[in-house]
């Protein structure tokens, strides 16, 4: 198929991107990396009346580090994210997961902005930011907000920033030297659509004991799904198996809600979550036991 007819604007500065979508609103779609916006254009699933680029706007590309944060401009590529110093020292979860994205190509124009706003519950980066606490900063011609990731994913294909707004900036906390972390994904062919997938992180005190923990489950649900009382069941004990398994099946038969499609049954997802999440705390709380030292600033 071939897209609705629209409507092209080719912005040369960030202003007039505000402008632009303070003018069509709802009627705009962003252009950022394209890797899922122009499938869903040449599929009519989504039919906007105005395109509008931001490929001409370098300066919402970048990874920095700031005062315990690591800021992402939304411009950013997958793949720089897959090379870049900064994550792998700082955010070694996202580093070990960006290169489960897709496939290289896809990774080379794919931005983590345009993974964000378009909310498939299958993709890599909304489980990673959840998992990591982050926070996305939105910019309107009224001002800007912080929407941290635990209220930014609504529905599939649906996030919490409003039609005249535009996802600028995600912001990272730093992980400590005593957080370890795990990630897992299973899907029929390297690059397909994901089955089911799982990131952890832990924080562990001097003694081996969690002091915080973090699961979160990729295509679990129409939105990822932090699973909070299967991470609540980890704080105050040391790794142990039998409590993963605990918190694997709170988390795989209470906390998701997977569907039945043509990839999967939803009990096969569920056993697949169990079993992943059973791996993924065995490696999170085997990092955090060896992590030495702070990470580099």
């Amino acid at each position: 198929m071939k897209p609705a007819p629209f409507d092209y604007i080719s912005p040369g500065s960030f202003q007039e991107v505000l402008d632009s979508l303070h003018q069509y609103g709802s009627d705009a779609s962003l252009l950022a990396g394209g890797q899922s916006l122009i499938a869903a254009l040449n599929f009519r699933s989504m039919q906007p009346k105005v395109l509008i680029d931001l490929n001409k706007l370098p300066e919402l590309a970048y990874v920095r580090k700031d005062d315990g944060l690591v800021r992402i401009g939304a411009m950013t590529r997958q793949h720089t994210l897959e090379k870049d110093a900064i994550i792998e020292g700082l955010l070694p979860l996202m580093f070990e997961a960006v290169p489960y994205v897709a496939h290289l190509a896809i990774r080379t124009r794919g931005t983590i902005g345009g993974s964000l706003v378009y909310a498939d519950p299958a993709a890599e980066q909304p489980t990673i930011n959840l998992a990591l606490g982050a926070k996305f900063k939105a910019v309107s011609t009224t001002g800007e907000r912080w929407i941290p990731a635990e209220s930014f994913f609504l529905q599939t294909n649906h996030t919490a920033l409003k039609s005249d707004e535009i996802l600028t900036e995600v912001a990272v906390p730093v992980m400590s030297a005593s957080t370890g972390w795990g990630f897992e994904e299973v899907a029929r062919r390297d690059g397909d659509r994901v089955m089911m997938g799982v990131a952890a992180t832990v924080t562990l005190n001097e003694d081996g004991v969690c002091q915080d923990a973090r699961l979160v489950y990729q295509n679990g649900a129409p939105t990822p799904v932090l699973a909070e009382q299967a991470a609540d069941l980890l704080i105050g004990s040391q790794a142990n198996e039998d409590l993963f398994v605990e918190a694997a099946e709170v988390a795989s038969q209470g906390e998701i809600d997977p569907l039945t499609d043509v990839h999967a049954t939803a009990a096969f997802r569920r056993n697949l979550a169990r079993e992943l999440t059973l791996r993924t705390l065995r490696t999170a709380f085997e990092r955090a036991s060896k992590r030495e030292g702070t990470p580099h600033e």
